[in-house]
């Protein structure tokens, strides 16, 4: 990106309103991103202050990933001179469950009732726990596409509650890869063309299609964490070992017959880089294939890159020879101006990292193209309640006023107060022996609450399965199928009991393996055609891939991988793959 493009703003041609700044905070899945804004006269933005941290968190650690979020945001205030207040937050994509679906022509006061039955069919949670929201998108030919988006109320009341602890006001909660798509529509006047943008992250990389006033994205679980992971495999070293090696030496291989680079190092990272790119590569294809198909979408004629893994060397380059697409870095700077103690440097370097909070801080100033807000009930309550405080200060005050008159007058009423005292506790006696016997009664209730614990707890799981079964369906490669997936819980040898002379069994077995109840690996069973996978690697990439899956361990392998007999179509495998938490039945 060239620093010159960046638009800046000088105090004789625009003019600053003395309204409340704007503070934006971006949650990634490695990294913070937070920005203050200022509004202007002429309507638009202006960057004043941007800060952009890691969290410095291990993904292969039990670490508590809020308490890093609270640290973080807490250094950033500080180091960076940002005053706590409300705050707009986007949050990644991987983390919310978004889908398009197309509703015919209804009546205005029908599309409430009819968003909330698709809701409640296409998101696979139970509706009451999670926290939702939705947006109409033009359609065609009188049809209305409707954006689905779901986040479940237990991610979303941790992490406004990590914001909350370190001293920030939760004011709207918006979907990492909408925000960026308000940023690219108020930017970018040209696009006429389906546009891709593709927002490389560490943990995902998210893709949204612009075409004519329609939006479509798509999250793809490949980042820059997946390089990570490979170099730690290549190299034998810790996360924040690898992740330093990376920064420091990654670039995309050339594919082909191309010279290594100098170095030995340099050249097995460089080729790490390419591998995951490649398979990036692919689902993006895959992406595009499903949005041409599915969704009436047209192939990308230009691609905006943004995110911290994109600046890896030579990745536009990259994608340009794969996609057959112009490729540039996006520039969330081309319409919102930038304060002059701000270096064209800085923002130059930072730019492709911005896109988010450029269009967090749009939605205080505009009325953008998409506007989802992901607020749990509760920050809502509270939201609420701060507008109406300075009211009910107010009114304090005036209670106080009048109970202070009012205290005289009572003074005089005390001796008929100890009169009626007497009766008063003699009523509290009768209230105190009826509550002794209310008390088995609520002991009742609190054993029904609990086994209405017990049943929400068999839910969430059942919402486990659903998440376990599309991820490894979404990476399983053109041509292979599952034929079984089998759950397998654990399994103990119980020894024998004395009280039986020694045998565990009818049979005479001193010791049984018997089963318990958790469910702690799965096994899956597939085929494959053998044109579509005319060796062994696609099954050692898909175990590979199952394993970076939050789901899995790395102990999660192969057992069945027979050789493919002669005029045979058809490649079968097994997998056993290990569960990271088991799930309880």
């Amino acid at each position: 990106m060239q620093a010159e493009s960046i638009k800046r703003t000088g105090k004789d041609t625009q003019i600053m309103l003395k309204t409340d700044r704007i503070l934006a905070l971006d949650i990634g899945a490695s990294g913070l991103k937070m920005a203050e804004f200022i509004p202007l006269k002429s309507g638009g933005i202006e960057l004043v202050k941007h800060a952009i941290s890691p969290l410095g968190l291990d993904p292969h650690s039990d670490g508590d990933r809020n308490v890093y979020i609270v640290s973080t945001i807490q250094e950033m205030l500080a180091e960076y001179d940002i005053k706590p207040g409300p705050v707009l937050i986007s949050v990644s994509g991987q983390s919310v469950f978004s889908r398009f679906v197309k509703l015919p022509p209804v009546d205005e006061d029908k599309v409430k009732q009819i968003v909330e039955y698709e809701a409640q069919q296409n998101v696979p949670f139970p509706i009451e726990e999670v926290v939702w929201d939705y947006q109409l998108i033009g359609g065609t030919e009188g049809d209305l596409d409707v954006m689905l988006a779901a986040i479940k109320g237990e991610i979303i009341t941790e992490l406004t509650e990590a914001v909350e602890q370190a001293g920030l006001f939760p004011d709207l909660i918006d979907v990492a890869p909408m925000a960026l798509y308000n940023a690219v529509r108020y930017n970018y006047d040209d696009l006429s063309d389906c546009t891709l943008i593709i927002d490389m992250g560490a943990r995902s990389t998210d893709l949204i299609f612009l075409e004519a006033n329609r939006v479509f994205s798509r999250s793809i679980p490949v980042g820059g964490n997946a390089i990570t992971q490979q170099v730690m495999r290549e190299f034998e070293l810790s996360f924040a070992d690898a992740e330093d090696m990376k920064k420091a030496q990654a670039f995309v291989a050339w594919g082909g017959a191309y010279e290594s680079p100098s170095g030995e190092v340099a050249d097995k990272v460089s080729k790490s880089v390419r591998s995951v790119m490649t398979r990036l590569h692919a689902e993006i294809n895959r992406s595009i294939n499903f949005y041409r198909g599915q969704q009436d979408g047209s192939q990308p004629k230009r691609i905006l890159l943004t995110g911290g893994t994109s600046v890896i060397p030579y990745t536009d380059v990259f994608l340009k020879d794969k996609l057959k697409a112009e490729v540039e870095y996006l520039n969330p700077f081309m319409n919102v101006a930038v304060a002059d103690d701000i270096s064209a440097e800085e923002i130059g370097r930072d730019a492709h990292m911005l896109g988010e909070v450029v269009g967090l801080a749009l939605r205080r100033v505009l009325t953008c193209p998409i506007e989802i807000d992901l607020m749990p009930p509760r920050v809502v309550s509270e939201k609420q309640f701060r507008k109406k405080h300075p009211i009910l200060l107010a009114a304090a005050f005036g209670f106080v006023f009048v109970l202070l008159v009012w205290t005289f007058y009572f003074h005089t009423l005390a001796r008929l107060g100890e009169q009626r005292l007497s009766r008063v506790e003699e009523r509290v006696r009768n209230l105190q022996h009826i509550e002794r016997q209310m008390q088995l009664p609520e002991q009742e209730i609190a054993d029904v609450t609990e086994q209405i614990d017990q049943v929400h707890a068999l839910i969430r799981n059942a919402g486990r399965w659903v998440e376990i079964l599309d991820d490894v369906n979404a990476l399983l490669p053109d041509g292979m199928w599952l034929t079984s997936v089998v759950p397998q819980r654990e399994r103990i040898t119980r020894e024998p009991d004395p009280a039986t002379g020694g045998r565990a069994a009818r049979g005479g077995d001193r010791s049984a393996t018997v089963e318990l109840g958790n469910i702690n690996r799965i096994r899956i069973s597939g085929l494959g055609y053998t044109d579509k996978i005319p060796d062994e690697r696609p099954v050692y990439a898909l175990r590979t891939s199952l394993r970076e899956l939050p789901h899995f361990t790395d102990s999660s392998d192969i057992d069945l991988l027979p050789p493919v007999a002669p005029n045979t179509y058809v490649r079968e495998f097994g997998m056993m793959l290990v569960l990271e938490e088991p799930i309880e039945l």
